[in-house]
């Protein structure tokens, strides 16, 4: 075996509590190299009563495979001592202890779980897991209320840029809210809605007042409540790594200057500081958003109270939480501590690019906005740069930094305000985007649409994907919408395809086919991203499968009957991973999509 690659560090996701009295075990080997791995536990005062735990391999990426197991315990999981026994193909026997790895039973060096506290467990809002969320980027939504226009609106639906406004504000919104029910929105995110610079937002002025172009905090209010009246969450955007240069603390700054019992707030670098980011520190290089000191103990304390404020004031659902791996990593755990205590269901969903997890380690972040999820799909999809091993293989990977409650609440996009639309990169071609969405909705994680994507939206990147809502119906797509909408219902109205695992079945270049399994329930998924071709897809045992979606809708409803499998149930993928004697013999359309789910009466079935 590739003793290198066999690796086991005691913190999430290699273990963590479940519950006070639950705990989850995580060891990762080279792929394909162990035959059976398990885990060895003792309670350090009974040495004489070790437990051993057969682990499954739960997910498989190009390089490793990430063995799991649960371990219950009587009361507290505590004082708990362990190790992990691998066995490989050809019958060596390896462990693996806080020493390293050994050829022999080890007698010392065991890897020890010492306490579960109850804030030590992890948890996660439920409500969160696989929810459908709805960006909204509320200057371009819909304009409810002409009065509150700022001065200077061009007309709605012109060319979007970085300086002018088009009027969309929250009475919009407010008056949209049966065109998201009937969507399936679940949960909707809005770009900061606070008095602040340009028609973004990102440049916070007052924390707490909402923007008069977007109305009063009454509209919010009725807003959030209207919302919640339909049973859609609601979160907003908080900007705490920087500010706008009208904030009044950094606006004293300027006045002051080293006088200023504001400038330990912001990170000069050369006094006096006048309006350049050679003065201080800001966004990138961008002098109108300098940079909040969130090391800064009276700063933490400001971004407390204003996270505080509108979650206790106007029951919003939570945050997301803007450039959140810039800010100093103190800000989160103390939020966390301090909010969880109060509102344990609020949402804290952080911004970041790539990785995580240094933000997901169960005393920061709930989730994070996944734009590696993103990656992929672009790639796969829209610019066919891979093909579906390795589409699987990064999936896996990406799934492989967090743990299973995470997994299912990863707010997963195609786009957002800060990219260009998906229908954009893929050349206006709307059956990749179909598709794309298609696999979005039925993968682990939280699916998001973007507003506007849903009728056929197109843009380059920021500003030109952020373009006025439209609303004309003889404009819109309704072929597409309607797609959107019966894949939202699906999620819906599906347990496994929110909570269960993933194992792909089939990889064969641009045909991708997968199993999401919960309990004795399981769907199979065929995806085909290129030319009409013959598939066959592993599935667990023979018998009939019925079809409860299709790119075709005529097809829903319709059996199909797998045959028993030539090869012994041991497929080209995952063949030591999952047995699937039966073999779905099918005719994949171009760029179609299949989900498909055994019959209840066929359980069982032999032939």
């Amino acid at each position: 075996m590739n003793r290198g690659a066999i690796l086991h560090s005691c913190i999430l996701p290699d273990i963590y509590a479940k519950n006070r009295s639950l705990l989850s075990f995580r060891l990762r080997t080279a792929r394909e190299d162990a035959a059976e791995c398990s885990l060895a536990v003792y309670a350090r005062t009974t040495p004489e009563r070790i437990r051993k735990f057969r682990m499954t391999c739960s997910l498989r990426d190009k390089e490793a495979d990430y063995y799991t197991v649960e371990v219950p315990f009587p009361k507290v999981a505590r004082y708990q001592k362990y190790y992990f026994e691998l066995v490989g193909k050809g019958g060596e026997k390896l462990y693996l202890t806080s020493w390293g790895i050994q050829e022999k039973v080890p007698e010392d060096g065991f890897f020890e779980f010492l306490y579960a506290n109850e804030k030590d467990c992890l948890t996660i809002p439920e409500w969160s897991k696989g929810q459908v969320y709805y960006q909204i980027f509320p200057e371009r939504f819909c304009n409810g209320d002409r009065e509150n226009d700022p001065e200077g609106c061009v007309d709605w639906g012109s060319a979007p840029d970085r300086d002018h406004y088009m009027g969309g504000d929250l009475r919009g919104i407010s008056s949209r809210l049966d065109y998201l029910e009937e969507l399936g929105v679940q949960c909707l995110y809005l770009t900061p809605i606070f008095r602040g610079d340009f028609n973004h937002k990102y440049a916070t002025t007052d924390y707490f007042e909402v923007d008069p172009s977007f109305g009063t905090k009454e509209e919010l209010a009725q807003l959030v409540d209207a919302c919640h009246k339909k049973g859609i969450r609601i979160i907003l955007d908080g900007v705490f790594n920087h500010c706008g240069i009208h904030f009044p603390p950094f606006q004293d700054l300027l006045e002051k200057q080293e006088a200023s019992p504001y400038k330990d707030w912001f990170i000069v670098t050369d006094f006096p500081v006048t309006l350049s980011h050679h003065s201080y520190e800001c966004v990138g290089a961008y002098k109108w958003m300098p940079k909040l000191n969130t090391s800064n103990r009276e700063v933490r304390e400001f971004v407390l109270s204003v996270m505080d404020y509108w979650i206790d004031k106007f029951h919003i659902d939570g945050w997301r939480l803007d450039v959140s791996d810039e800010v100093d990593g103190s800000v989160w755990t103390q939020a966390r501590s301090f909010l969880k205590e109060k509102y344990p269901d609020c949402l804290l969903l952080g911004e970041t690019w790539g990785s995580g997890r240094k933000l997901m380690l169960g005393n920061q972040m709930d989730s994070i906005m996944n734009y590696i999820f993103r990656d992929s799909v672009r790639d796969f999809f829209a610019a066919e740069s891979i093909d579906a091993a390795d589409f699987d293989g990064r999936l896996n990977h990406m799934l492989a930094e967090y743990p299973e409650e995470m997994q299912q609440a990863l707010y997963n996009p195609l786009d957002s305000h800060d990219t260009e639309r998906f229908l954009y990169l893929c050349g206006g071609d709307k059956r990749r985007l179909r598709l794309a969405a298609a696999f979005q909705f039925v993968f682990p994680g939280s699916p998001v649409i973007y507003y506007g994507d849903e009728i056929g939206m197109t843009g380059a990147n920021d500003p030109d994907c952020r373009g006025a809502f439209i609303w004309e119906k003889e404009k819109q797509d309704e072929k597409l919408l309607r797609w959107y909408r019966r894949l939202a219902a699906l999620r819906k109205g599906s347990e496994v395809l929110r909570k269960g695992s993933f194992t792909a079945v089939l990889c064969e270049g641009r045909t991708y086919g997968f199993a999401r399994s919960l309990g004795e329930e399981e769907l199979y998924v065929l995806l085909n991203a290129g030319e009409k071709k013959e598939a066959v897809l592993p599935v667990a045992s023979p018998g009939k499968y019925k079809i409860i979606f299709s790119d075709r809708e005529e097809e829903e409803g319709k059996t199909i009957r797998a045959r028993w499998a030539e090869d012994g149930g041991k497929n080209g993928v995952n063949g030591d991973r999952m047995d699937c004697q039966g073999r779905l013999e099918l005719m994949a359309g171009e760029w179609s999509v299949l989900v498909m789910e055994k019959e209840k009466e066929e359980r069982g079935y032999e032939e």
